[in-house]
């Protein structure tokens, strides 16, 4: 495998528990991703679930457009 995944280690955080249906394909890619992961960080492979939760993250911090609509709002 060359280069670096865009995730890093999967961190513990306390749940909120939500319910998604994915396609069958989208749970084998997070798993094969969780695999990826886990051989570049020599960790084990983490949870799809906890997976996911990380690239949503990722992909609303790096959204410019949903960044700058927070910005100035109170959560």
């Amino acid at each position: 495998m060359s280069g670096k995944l865009k995730l890093g280690a999967l961190e513990d955080d306390t749940p909120v528990k939500v319910t998604l249906d994915l396609p069958a394909s989208v749970h084998r890619d997070l798993v094969a991703y969780a695999q990826m992961l886990a051989t570049q960080t020599g960790g084990k492979p983490g949870e799809p679930a906890k997976l996911a939760t990380r690239m949503l993250e990722r992909f609303m911090a790096t959204d410019r457009v949903f960044v700058r609509g927070r910005k100035g709002r109170t959560p």
